[in-house]
Order: structure tokens, then C-alpha cells, then sequence
């Protein structure tokens, strides 16, 4: 019994960990990806939507959690302002509906 109940509670200690939570660096040398912001949803590599809970960000949709803090975060981001320096372009929607991959390739 107490072993099923040790199992149970880690089972769940791991699904409730967050998957894509990041930190955005000033710093391109720091970053684990270079991300260029488009304006046109057809040109991104991922949609992403912002949330402003930890809980809600996950690894297969585009969730973001923005950290203050690398050291919670999974990824550490750098934004440039050139296209061609990018690692993964991204566009961020308003609605969480619409986050996901648009290129399947980029997908890590």
C-alpha cells in the first residue's frame, strides 16, 4: 500500500511539472535559442501563447511560462532582430487556441 501511494505521488509530481517555461536573456551567447519575433502567423515556425501561470505551459502546444528566474526555466531565449539569426521563429497570438508547431522540423 505504501508503495502504490509513493508511486502515485510521484506520477503526479511529474505531470504537473512545467515543460516550457523560459527565460529571456540580454545575452546571445547565454540563450539555448535565438528566436526572431514575425508579425505574420504563416511565416512562424511555432505560435506561441503567453500564460501568466507556470501550470498552463507545456511542451507540445506553444504555452509559454516567461520565468524571472533561469534557474526554474527549461530554455533560456534570446530575441534578435534578424530573420536570418534565427534559431525558431515565433508569433505570438492572443489566443490560446491557436498556439502550436507549424514546423514540424523545428520541433525539439
Amino acid at each position: 500500500m505504501k508503495r502504490l501511494f509513493l508511486t502515485l505521488i510521484a506520477m503526479l509530481a511529474l505531470h504537473t511539472l512545467p515543460a516550457q517555461v523560459v527565460f529571456e536573456t540580454e545575452w546571445r551567447t547565454e540563450a539555448d535559442y535565438v528566436v526572431y519575433v514575425t508579425d505574420w502567423e504563416s511565416e512562424a515556425d511555432l505560435v506561441v501563447y503567453r500564460t501568466e501561470w507556470r501550470s498552463e505551459a507545456d511542451d507540445e502546444d506553444g504555452m509559454w511560462y516567461t520565468s524571472e528566474w533561469e534557474s526554474e526555466a527549461d530554455y533560456t531565449i534570446y530575441y534578435t532582430e534578424w530573420r536570418s539569426e534565427a534559431d525558431l521563429i515565433v508569433f505570438f497570438t492572443e489566443w490560446r487556441s491557436e498556439a502550436g508547431w507549424r514546423n514540424e522540423e523545428k520541433k525539439k
